[in-house]
């Protein structure tokens, strides 16, 4: 499923990461999905702190690995999302977790 990666309600631009295991890694082919509280307008979307370009649709399959940001008109820039492309990785799920819940993890050679 999707999973957002800042709190839920936030007024601000926000990443769905699909598959969602954070670290992000390039081989997991993940998909960034850039949200906001529902403005019109461009997504604008950097990659390593550069303009990177605008996409119609506000989201896209990952294919270089960096660090990208995405910017929506009204609620501003995203948080940074890394994507790795490590070949060890240890991941956790992306869902927000609280002290004494249950953790998947999952460890990638």
């Amino acid at each position: 499923g999707w999973c957002p990666l800042s709190p839920a309600g936030a007024q601000t631009t926000q990443f769905l990461v699909e598959p969602p295991w954070m670290p992000a890694v390039l081989w997991d082919r993940v998909t960034l999905t850039c949200l906001d509280s529902g403005t019109r307008g461009a997504t604008t979307w950097y990659k390593d702190g550069q303009h990177w370009g605008k996409e119609a649709p506000n989201q896209f399959l990952v294919k270089e690995s960096g660090t990208y940001n995405c910017d929506r008109p009204g609620t501003g820039l995203s948080p940074a999302m890394s994507i790795l492309n490590d070949r060890l990785v240890l991941q956790v799920s992306a869902q927000a977790l609280l002290e004494g819940d249950m953790v998947t993890l999952r460890c990638w050679v």
